[in-house]
């Protein structure tokens, strides 16, 4: 709603937006100053809360993404189309033998960091060995929240700094080069060693000292970036201002000022964009009608690279005991049959939106998704729900479908401050009633919400957060870092050895035709199986001043990020 980013997995339709820049007032050229200032409208009740680029899985979104992508460059730079973009990434250069199982990675010269120090080899090893830690078994201060894609640990044998501009990564079976490229190296977002590595011998102290300062952008380790920015000045549930890195190796930003600044209601970020003083915002769906009164504005929409979808906790302590019913693929299609996509779209996002039952969209179209799946395999349909659970030997009592004294009712935590998602969950729970499932329908900040699903697994049984997946840092879209076995973002507890298998079949190396067919079979499976809830994809709702270009033009869905040092102010 969330996804980065290079990170970040929500896309938030509760707010209908990634997130969006505004610009004031002011002209600038490129040998000029920069002259303009950008304020960027968060989603609806969500603020950046992890500034370290490994991102811990509590605090993997889309909005701390958007904050690691202003101060630090990415080993591999993802590009609209999916595919890699060297000159705008850290490696210079990837080469891999042929059966996928050694990387050579050549450090590119141009970036350096803010001290005059260039990026090297060893920042990558030591970034590499964060990444490490943080994603082992056992008690850690934090789980990183990629863990489990890209082969992130326990594929990789070895990554060594052979000389200062030279990476020689090594895993322990052949690898798809694709898929490792993207899912693997392109989770490396290299920070500065010298700054960083306070606790050389001890790493369960280095990842504690990480965690105190994470949510701390103002302390004195996070001066030394490669980014296009450098954060300036914050203050907590309001704003957080950045301003230009001189010394950043790409395109050197024309704002000299950018702000982020939180948004208490969809109403009050309304308001604000009508105003002026948010001139590029999202358009919440209940303000649809009044979109015409922002005439110095241009409407456009997108779909992220990703899919929209609520959790049911299948882990044997769910809360409730309904952890194995959970489990049960049959019971999650019940559930699935009750989910009036269409009538979501039509009835709340005013037609704007795709019908999906796949984790590899339609839109944006790419190669990765498999056209014949192309009509939902359980449509909205309460009464074929309610027959599937009586075939397995479910009842009625007192309106509840019930089996072995277990009662399909309990709680759905959901995201509040979005009317749009308050009407969406209220649909669901009517179309589910008509089943026999009964839900009650509790209300929390967004922060909580996430909070809740990545915690105490005792503490909830199903969540929709008003958003789903998007595929960063997973960009060759295997699922991976969501549906495989003990994943840190597998907050639901899903297991399956086929998806399990499936999965690890599209890491295989192999001709296009054989790692397409290799994902497309997974995909189908997903499909089926519905290891979570699938709900419609849709499009961020997006208003642009007309004083501001490149805003459009330069966002990227695939890592749902905005690259504000390549908007300009219009002339120039």
């Amino acid at each position: 709603m969330i996804s980065t980013k290079r990170w970040g997995f929500m896309f938030s339709i509760l707010s209908l937006g990634a997130l969006t820049a505004a610009c004031g007032s002011g002209t600038g050229t490129t040998a000029a100053p920069p002259h303009t200032t950008a304020v960027v409208a968060l989603p609806v009740q969500t603020s950046p809360n992890w500034f370290f680029p490994v991102l811990a899985s509590t605090g993997f979104t889309d909005t701390n993404s958007q904050m690691n992508f202003l101060m630090y460059k990415p080993l591999v730079y993802i590009t609209k189309t999916d595919s890699v973009n060297y000159s705008r990434s850290i490696a210079k250069s990837i080469v891999s033998n042929t059966n996928g199982t050694r990387y050579v990675i050549k450090i590119n010269p141009r970036y350096q960091w803010s001290n005059g120090h260039p990026v090297t080899a060893q920042d990558v090893v030591f970034t590499w060995n964060v990444m490490k830690a943080a994603s082992a078994n056992g008690t850690l201060p934090w789980t990183y929240g990629g863990a489990g894609g890209g082969g992130v640990p326990a594929d990789w044998t070895s990554v060594v700094a052979t000389n200062s501009s030279t990476v020689v990564v090594t895993l322990a079976a052949p690898a798809n080069q694709s898929w490792f490229i993207h899912n693997g190296l392109a989770q490396i977002i290299p920070v500065p060693k010298s700054v960083w590595d306070v606790h050389p011998n001890n790493m369960t102290k280095e990842l504690k000292f990480i965690s105190s300062v994470s949510n701390q952008p103002t302390n004195k380790v996070y001066n030394v970036v490669d980014g296009p920015y450098k954060l300036s000045a914050m203050s907590p549930n309001q704003s957080w201002t950045f301003v230009p890195n001189p010394t950043y190796g790409g395109q050197k930003s024309r704002i000299k000022k950018l702000i982020f600044q939180y948004e208490t209601s969809p109403t009050s970020e309304y308001a604000a964009l009508k105003s002026g003083s948010i001139s590029v915002g999202y358009l919440p769906a209940s303000l649809w009608a009044d979109k015409a009164q922002l005439t110095k504005d241009k409407f456009w929409s997108a779909y992220l690279f990703g899919f929209n979808m609520a959790r049911v906790n299948q882990s044997s302590q769910a809360m409730g005991g309904l952890g194995p019913t959970f489990s049960k693929s049959y019971i999650r299609q019940a559930l699935e049959m009750g989910i009036n996509q269409s009538g979501i779209i039509n009835t709340i996002y005013h037609g704007q939106g795709t019908v999906e039952d796949n984790p590899v969209p339609s839109q944006p179209h790419t190669v990765f998704n498999d056209p014949a799946l192309n009509k939902p395999l359980y449509p909205y349909n309460p009464k074929a729900g309610k027959a599937l659970l009586l075939q397995h030997g479910w009842h009625l009592v007192n309106g509840v479908m019930t089996r072995h004294g277990i009662r399909l009712s309990f709680p759905l935590v959901y995201t509040s401050g979005s009317q749009a998602l308050k009407n969406t969950v209220e649909l669901v729970k009517q179309s589910w009633a008509q089943e026999g499932i009964q839900v009650q329908l509790q209300p929390q900040p967004y922060d909580n919400v996430i909070a809740v699903m990545h915690g105490n697994p005792s503490k909830w049984d199903a969540a929709f957060w008003g958003g789903g997946w998007t595929y960063q840092p997973d960009y060759y879209p295997t699922g991976g870092e969501l549906f495989k076995t003990g994943a840190a973002a597998n907050a639901g507890h899903y297991t399956s050895q086929t998806m399990d298998r499936l999965i690890t079949a599209t890491y295989a190396p192999g001709t296009s035709a054989a790692t397409q067919k290799a994902l497309f079979a997974y995909e189908a499976y997903a499909r089926q199986n519905v290891p979570y809830l699938w709900f419609p994809i849709i499009p961020t709702f997006n208003e642009s001043t007309n004083t501001l270009k490149g805003v459009q033009s330069t966002f990227n869905p695939i890592t749902a990020l905005f690259y504000p040092n390549h908007w300009r102010p219009a002339g120039s």
